[in-house]
């Protein structure tokens, strides 16, 4: 099982993104308080369906869930489907620590 954090400090919550590989599938779970993004959790993301950046399983559900445009709980989302998927390695996301977008 993988997991992960993602501070949306624009909106001011924190999602905690969990999930596991089971079969062809990826179990994903999130606790938040956020309305639009607790419609996401518990999903069943195809494993074939992770690798197009806008044809893809996770983000057709943020869309169908109406998530604004600049919310990075997707983004976390596939960051933990590919570990799970076995083409990002755990080790490496832990060794950087964190991902962030910096304003000048």
């Amino acid at each position: 099982m993988s997991k992960a954090t993602v501070h949306s400090n624009i909106c001011g919550i924190e999602h905690v993104i969990e999930g596991k590989r089971d079969g062809e599938n990826i179990i994903i779970d999130i606790e938040t308080t956020c309305k639009k993004v607790k419609n996401m959790s518990h999903m069943e993301v195809p494993m074939m369906e992770i690798f197009d950046i806008k044809d893809n399983y996770v983000m057709s559900k943020a869309q169908e869930s109406k998530c604004c445009s600049n919310c990075l709980v997707p983004c976390g989302v596939l960051h933990i489907c590919r570990i799970e998927a076995g083409v990002l390695l755990e080790s490496l996301c832990q060794r950087v620590g964190n991902v962030s977008i910096s304003f000048d």
